[in-house]
């Protein structure tokens, strides 16, 4: 069960990360985005680089303080990579709008009465407060979204709230050529007072039972 909570940091899910989740995590010995294989059909979540973050000291440095930073568009308009240092001085006080921007690829449908798109962010608005940015949404999957990237959303947010210490963190999408929605996206995480966050992950953008065209981002039914 999925209880919403409002305090002090904003309106935020808290729930542990899913078994399901946790479950379907599949190791693979690729230490780089560009080499993740095509989707297995079963494992939506695969480690990368033995599960360990590809971060400089430089990067986990905390001179700056808390931050995020996010790519420009491309010349499709497509999003890049987002970089954050996470921590309770970014996370809202207000509750989340309602989201309005079309990311590229933004073709829903709807099976069995569920959306197969959301908006996804890629730095969570639990985070950072940016919600309709356009450099911080794409195109992605109900399963995608949820469990995929909120489970560890989730173990992030939790560890900041309780520790009031700080995560770095990146998220990059993955577009094959010129193709409008992500094959996925690459999630790495490392806390920086102690080791307990610690993750390098790619979710791939996929649905059960649902073939989808990455070019145009239109759907149909296996």
């Amino acid at each position: 069960m999925i209880v919403a909570l409002t305090g002090i940091y904003g309106v935020y899910s808290q729930v542990s990360p899913s078994n399901e989740a946790r479950d379907a995590v599949k190791e693979v010995s690729v230490s780089h985005i560009s080499e993740v294989p095509e989707y297995d059909g079963e494992h939506q979540t695969i480690q990368l680089n033995n599960n360990q973050p590809n971060f400089s000291n430089s990067d986990l440095s905390l001179t700056k303080g808390t931050w995020t930073q996010f790519s420009d568009l491309d010349q499709l308009n497509r999003v890049g990579v987002a970089n954050g240092m996470l921590g309770k001085e970014l996370m809202p006080r207000q509750e989340r709008e309602r989201l309005y921007v079309k990311p590229t690829g933004w073709h829903q449908k709807f099976y069995n009465d569920e959306p197969l798109y959301n908006r996804a962010h890629l730095i969570a608005y639990q985070f950072s407060g940016e919600n309709n940015n356009i450099k911080n949404l794409m195109t992605g999957t109900a399963s995608m979204n949820d469990p995929g990237m909120n489970d560890y959303e989730i173990k992030i947010g939790n560890y900041i709230r309780k520790t009031n210490h700080h995560v770095r963190y990146r998220v990059t999408p993955y577009f094959k050529g010129n193709e409008l929605v992500a094959r996925g996206v690459q999630m790495e995480a490392q806390s920086i007072e102690d080791g307990q966050i610690s993750f390098n992950l790619f979710i791939y953008n996929v649905q059960e039972g649902i073939t989808i065209d990455y070019q145009t981002g239109y759907s149909q039914k296996e």
